[in-house]
């Protein structure tokens, strides 16, 4: 027999079935329609939206702690208001404790030399300065507050918009499987586990959010209780021109 022959009779080697390369995060995104990109852009928007949030609001916190400190210190170690008047005059109103000190010994001053000249200034000095404290540290506590919903936002859409993006780029690539009748395995995981990338970009952007708005949350609960603790003691010195023993004061 014919050695050749007998070599072209045997069965051919199977060809190894070559290892798609080209899957990844830049090939889902280049073959996703406009509705995917959309998506993707939404979270990358979220993303930059809450790093800079964090960072601003962060960066704030931190400054207005150590200001906040720095005047406590040298509050409680005046010899009288009036030292306390002018080193606010000097240095300016830079954190929440000085700004609340401020417009507290302003109504003071203003109510003793002008009484009540306006409905506003009504009642007694210690209802005008009762007054006066509120609204100050209403103002100062939604100064504090603001942009927090927003990242509470980001942290809770973010990954339900991901998952958005997934269920839609599973949709897209079953639809080109049974349009080309391939459903091996290997035609089926690859596209389905693109599409999962979607979900994890989006549990990318949720997470330092939720992590962000806890930080700053409690942050701003813990000075907004020191505040709200000096906001008394501030009230009773202004009031009786002496202030509470074993009361609490900044370290």
């Amino acid at each position: 027999m014919n050695p050749s022959a007998v070599a072209a009779s045997l069965p051919m080697p199977a060809a190894s079935v070559p290892v798609p390369t080209e899957l990844g995060f830049v090939h889902f995104i280049g073959q996703t329609d406009a509705v995917g990109q959309g998506l993707f852009g939404i979270l990358v928007l979220m993303s930059l939206v809450s790093w800079i949030l964090i960072v601003t609001k962060g960066v704030a916190l931190l400054g207005r702690q150590q200001r906040s400190k720095a005047f406590l210190r040298a509050f409680w170690n005046a010899d009288s208001l009036d030292a306390v008047h002018h080193q606010i005059q000097a240095q300016g109103v830079a954190d929440p404790f000085s700004h609340l000190t401020a417009h507290a010994m302003q109504a003071q001053s203003h109510h003793a030399r002008f009484g009540a000249s306006k409905l506003e200034e009504a009642g007694s000095a210690q209802e005008f300065l009762t007054r006066t404290i509120k609204k100050v540290l209403d103002e100062i506590t939604m100064d504090m507050e603001s942009g927090l919903s927003v990242l509470a936002t980001i942290g809770a859409t973010a990954p339900f918009v991901g998952l958005f993006g997934t269920v839609w780029g599973v949709y897209h690539a079953l639809l080109a499987i049974g349009a080309t009748g391939a459903g091996t395995l290997d035609k089926v995981a690859g596209p389905v586990g693109e599409a999962l990338i979607m979900t994890g970009v989006g549990l990318a952007v949720a997470i330092p959010a939720v992590m962000g708005y806890n930080w700053l949350t409690r942050s701003n609960r813990v000075w907004g209780a020191r505040l709200d603790a000096f906001a008394f003691e501030l009230f009773t010195f202004l009031s009786t021109g002496q202030t509470l023993k074993g009361s609490g004061k900044a370290n």
